[in-house]
């Protein structure tokens, strides 16, 4: 699979490094789902993410929850190692 052109790269990058932690698993999750096949390793390669996140984020985008603009972390879910 082909990369982006570079200053589309730049672009993705830039609007990555904006968006907050579930909203970046969502974008990437798009972003690769456009692509098809291959399309999450390209994309965590692009935007330096774990591919395990950009499935994450293809399950949240599938999934029939209700996604909440408020909350970034599950109810009880403590970020503290």
């Amino acid at each position: 699979m082909e990369a982006f052109a570079p200053q589309i790269e730049r672009m993705m990058k830039r609007l990555f490094a904006s968006l907050n932690e579930a909203d970046r698993r969502r974008y990437a999750a798009i972003e690769a789902a456009k692509l098809g096949h291959g399309g999450v390793e390209l994309v965590a390669r692009v935007l330096g993410c774990d591919p395990k996140t950009i499935q994450r984020g293809i399950g949240e985008l599938e999934g029939e929850d209700v996604l909440d603009p408020l909350r970034i972390r599950k109810k009880g879910v403590d970020a503290r190692p």
